[in-house]
């Protein structure tokens, strides 16, 4: 059985805490506790020091400091909650996702609503404290001819969209991907990075950044990696960041 997801419940209101107080109650999917109540930002900074919470319901409008700036000092913490706005204002709805937060509740909150927004902040806090990939046993799986080909990430030299697929290299083999380069990039270890919209390298294989004409885009710069002949266009605005990538591997 899951744990139920510990909340700070943070707004100056008595009443609007213990109505949400009693709505966390009745909430099972997934459940939650009332594991910490504050009337202003202070109060609340030193109640998440003191322990970790899961999920905080933050009113947007308290004396002092208000709950924009308190979800920026709370992301700072090492185990930072998940951050559900609970507000009468719908106008900093936009301010609120900027922030990241898991969802933004407008008073008076209705249990159907805020049980929606308890299963966002359970995902994400899922996604933030999953265990680190071990990159040695992390693997592309690839369908060609009918077989299904296990890639080892730590083999990989780039990745490229080409259409609608991926070209995955390695130094021994060209490998198609049908995959989103996007989505991809999200799911892999930091070790690569991105040298163009439709490419992506590994950090350790870069060897060198060259100038490289184009017919079409003139001057510019291309990434030579270990192991492969093959030159890889580097985008203007990604020049600054291989640059700091093979001075971190000098």
């Amino acid at each position: 059985m899951t744990a139920p997801l510990n909340v700070l419940i943070v707004d100056d209101e008595p009443l609007a805490r213990s109505r949400l107080r009693t709505l966390l109650g009745d909430c099972q999917q997934p459940a939650a506790v009332a594991a910490g109540e504050a009337g202003d930002a202070n109060e609340a900074m030193a109640l998440a020091r003191r322990q970790p919470f899961d999920v905080v319901l933050l009113d947007i409008h308290m004396p002092g400091t208000d709950g924009i700036a308190l979800a920026q000092a709370l992301a700072q913490l090492p185990q930072p909650p998940a951050v559900v706005f609970v507000t009468a204002h719908a106008e900093h709805a936009v301010k609120a996702f900027e922030l990241d937060a898991a969802d933004y509740l407008t008073k008076p909150v209705r249990r159907e609503r805020l049980q929606a927004a308890l299963q966002k902040a359970e995902r994400l806090t899922q996604i933030n404290t999953a265990p680190a990939p071990d990159l040695a046993e992390q693997w592309l799986l690839i369908s060609e001819r009918g077989r299904t080909v296990r890639v080892p990430v730590s083999e990989v030299l780039y990745l490229k969209a080409e259409l609608k697929y991926i070209t995955v290299r390695t130094a021994q083999a060209t490998h198609v991907l049908d995959d989103s380069l996007a989505q991809l990039e999200g799911r892999l270890p930091p070790r690569f990075v991105r040298i163009h919209r439709n490419a992506l390298v590994a950090r350790d294989a870069i060897r060198a950044l060259v100038r490289q004409h184009e017919p079409d885009e003139g001057d510019g710069w291309a990434v030579r990696l270990a192991g492969i002949d093959e030159l890889l266009p580097v985008s203007r605005r990604q020049v600054a960041a291989l640059r700091e990538a093979l001075a971190s591997c000098s």
